[in-house]
């Protein structure tokens, strides 16, 4: 059963503002409904399901594609209004209905599409349209009654427009005579000659001063503000008037007939039309998620059912947001927590980013299993548990009587109550808030219980004793919050493996304490609790330097591997190039003698027609020992032996192999290959072997002794001096803006090669997004080449499609 504690959980997460973003970006109430029913769910087909929507919709806003936006009407209460009988909607709601209906049906049509494969590009959202289909026929009905500025067209009935014919003749001959008094009247001096026909009470009426309104027959229907002017309605026009009021009535009444009977046919479809609505909502939550997740960079992780954190770079959305708008950085979170390595203990310095790290795990994990996509990369893993369980910032309570200290315990009472080995728990300055060497053993002892439960987690303290669990109990492992000792200033970047100092003592050196106040601060504390924490710091330098000195060695054996293969390609290549050459020489070879064959037969039927005429068997002899003398020569070419001199003249350089054993100092190469090496010395089968400036480990049999080449030098070096001379010139980032197709895709072979060869493990290409020629290029390139893991473009910020980022097999 899931289990969500404490009940603010989407306050302490702020997940209640990643619910009002996405409700912010909703087009309509439809939409917002469902943001709203947005639940933490366990069930990992529902959860993959909602973020495949989300990913697709995602993919359709980067790709640009005219996904229908507008209209998305919720007509929940105009239904609610026509479900009974002998009702009606206003034009004006059907309008909205109409425009409705042709989003829904463009957005059933977009869905339909496929792809140059015959599948359907969006399986996901199609699945929310698969069993709907309103009647198409629908919105073309209300259109012919209702026209674009929601009034009832005259053709809707022939009563209606037999109605307004009427009115209208009815209309012009009351305007005229009113228009006939009131020239009369400026005639007469009675009012201006400026004066216009005014409306009151729906009735053209004669702006008159009222000293003379009796002057005219008439009914005055109102007075000015002044009581100046009154507004009167000759008596000439009063029947034609009453007329015209008694058709408005009647045109009324059979507009209401009309949209009852509109209503009337939409009734039946009510049930339908509102699954077809249901699903305009569902698009609308999908797009608002879609977009929220575009702005934070989200992404779909690898999902599995198992419970389990496996995130590479991952971002907490509000901070990350934040920074954006700021143009500052987010240090991302890489955590790595399964059945083997469980629960994750973290310290180091306040104001490292220990908290920010708990609540990213925290919120993240709970908008996965809400179905939204998070700011992580793709290929993060993320799994699925039952239960989550925060324990973060000051719970006292005045009015329950409880401290801080207290609140914690109570919650540590719930979490062991009800926890198992599919829950997360992430605690926040664990056992705290009381005196440190109790607060400590009972923390120690929670985290033995959790352990022994099976339960994963987070949790971040000062205290020493629960950084030393991490040897004594299984599935407990060290973390910390990087922190510069030089600059004195937090790194918020997360290392697993050893746990973190407090750098106190530092930190309070650098804003200012008196020396002898940490002088007496070091002795009241001990020696013992002193060289544990600088134990601590040294260890973190260490580790650095270590790391660092091993991706130079990982650098050095890519980069010789890459050699070797390089050389072994073009022996066979080679190889393949000189059977080629034998093969063509053969068939030369077979073809001249072929020929020379039919020469001859040719030549002795020319001598056996001449019958015995020496001029003519003079000169066809003469010319068959031209053509024979002319083939031989051809022959003698492609036959032509590769003699010892020949063979030094093509390859001056090749060392000769020695007999004898494989001793220190000695020059040697790999069988098969060029390039030499020295033998450094010798542990049992293998040799190190120094080649130019790298370091080798390789199988004596491996091996075969070669005699030095004069003046002691070997081409390895004059290689590494080249590639560390390319490596230090080299620049990740390769400008082929302006080029045209084919010199582009040159530089850029040329720039993988190099990269490649000097272990680079990315680089960017900036092609510009311009006429959009040469992206595709650069991309159909990329998927030919073998030696290219994978590719994508540039984050929005830093350039989007205009820039390809490209990833080499490691």
């Amino acid at each position: 059963m899931q289990n969500i504690y404490p009940p603010g959980y989407e306050v302490k997460t702020g997940f209640d503002r990643i619910r009002q973003m996405l409700l912010d970006n909703c087009y309509s109430s439809l939409g917002r409904k469902h943001i709203g029913d947005i639940e933490f769910s366990t069930n990992k087909e529902l959860i993959s399901q909602l973020l495949d929507q989300t990913e697709e919709f995602r993919q359709i806003i980067l790709t640009g594609e005219n996904f229908p936006g507008s209209n998305y009407f919720d007509p929940e209460e105009v239904f609610r209004q026509i479900r009974p009988e002998d009702t009606y909607a206003e034009p004006e709601a059907l309008t909205d209905i109409r425009l409705s209906l042709i989003t829904i049906i463009r957005v059933i049509d977009f869905l339909k599409r496929t792809g140059d494969n015959g599948e359907l590009k969006y399986p996901a959202l199609n699945q929310l349209t698969a069993t709907i289909e309103p009647d198409r026929s629908l919105p073309g009905h209300i259109d012919s009654v209702v026209d674009e500025n929601s009034g009832v067209r005259s053709s809707a009935s022939v009563e209606l427009a037999g109605i307004r014919r009427k009115k209208e003749e009815l209309e012009k001959k009351s305007l005229s005579r009113v228009n006939s008094i009131l020239v009369d009247a400026k005639a007469q001096g009675l009012v201006s000659s400026d004066t216009e026909l005014a409306l009151r009470n729906g009735r053209q009426v004669i702006p008159l001063p009222v000293a003379y309104k009796r002057r005219i027959r008439g009914f005055v229907h109102d007075h000015s503000s002044t009581g100046q002017t009154a507004f009167l309605e000759p008596e000439e026009v009063f029947d034609l008037n009453n007329r015209i009021r008694d058709l408005e009535g009647e045109e009324r009444q059979e507009i209401i007939r009309i949209l009852k009977a509109i209503a009337g046919k939409i009734r039946p479809m009510l049930p339908g039309l509102l699954k077809a609505y249901n699903m305009l909502g569902q698009m609308d939550a999908v797009r608002a998620k879609a977009t929220l997740a575009f702005e934070m960079g989200a992404m779909k992780p690898r999902l599995t059912g198992r419970p389990l954190l496996g995130w590479v770079n991952a971002r907490h959305p509000l901070l990350y947001l934040s920074y954006k708008k700021q143009d500052k950085h987010v240090e991302p979170l890489t955590i790595e927590l399964d059945r083997k390595n469980r629960i994750l203990i973290i310290s180091g310095p306040n104001a490292g980013g220990k908290s920010v790290c708990l609540k990213t795990c925290g919120l993240i994990q709970y908008m996965i299993q809400c179905g939204l996509p998070a700011p992580m990369d793709s290929y993060s893993e993320a799994g699925i548990f039952s239960s989550l369980f925060i324990d973060i910032g000051d719970e006292q309570s005045i009015e329950n009587d409880l401290s801080t200290y207290s609140s914690h315990l109570l919650n540590m009472k719930h979490l062991l109550g009800n926890c198992d080995d599919s829950t997360l728990f992430l605690i926040d300055e664990f056992g705290a808030g009381t005196e440190p060497r109790i607060g400590g053993a009972i923390a120690e002892a929670i985290l033995e219980k959790l352990s022994q439960r099976g339960a994963i987690g987070v949790i971040s303290t000062h205290y020493a004793n629960l950084k030393l669990m991490a040897g004594k109990h299984e599935g407990i492992i060290n973390g910390s919050m990087l922190f510069d000792s030089k600059q004195m200033k937090p790194l918020y970047r997360l290392r697993t493996g050893n746990p973190g100092s407090s750098f106190a003592f530092e930190i309070a050196r650098s804003i200012g304490l008196s020396p002898d106040l940490l002088k007496r601060a070091g002795s009241l504390a001990g020696d013992k609790e002193l060289g544990f924490d600088v134990q601590l710091q040294d260890l973190e330098v260490k580790k650095a330097e270590l790391e660092k000195k091993e991706q130079q060695l990982r650098h050095a054996d890519n980069f010789l591997s890459e050699i070797i293969d390089k050389y072994e390609k073009l022996r066979d290549e080679l190889e393949g190039r000189k059977n080629e050459i034998l093969a063509g020489a053969r068939k030369e070879a077979k073809d001249i003698l072929s020929g020379t064959n039919k020469m001859i037969e040719n030549t002795i039927r020319e001598i056996k027609e001449a019958q015995a005429d020496k001029e003519r068997t003079k000169y066809v002899r003469k010319r068959l020992g031209e053509f024979i003398e002319q083939e031989d020569s051809k022959l003698r070419s492609v036959s032509k032996p590769v003699t010892s001199k020949t063979r030094e003249k093509q390859d001056p350089t090749e060392p000769e192999v020695m007999p004898g054993n494989i001793g220190p100092g000695d020059t040697v190469r790999v069988r098969g290959q060029h390039t030499p090496g020295e033998i450094e010395g010798i542990s049992g089968k293998k040799a190190r072997v120094v080649f130019g400036s790298i370091k080798l480990s390789i199988d004596i049999d491996k091996l075969e002794k070669i005699r030095k080449q004069p003046g002691g030098k070997m081409s390895g070096s004059r290689m590494s001096f080249d590639i560390n001379t390319k490596a230090a010139t080299f620049n990740p980032d390769l400008d082929i803006r302006g080029d045209r197709v084919d010199q582009a895709l040159q530089k850029l072979q040329s720039h993988l090669d190099d990269a490649y060869l000097l272990g680079v493990p990315q680089i960017r290409i900036l092609h510009g997004k311009g006429d959009g020629i040469l992206r595709p290029a650069v991309q159909s390139f990329l998927k030919e080449t073998p030696n290219v893991s994978r590719f994508r473009s540039e984050h929005p910020d830093r350039g989007g499609a205009g820039i390809t980022i490209v990833d080499f097999r490691q």
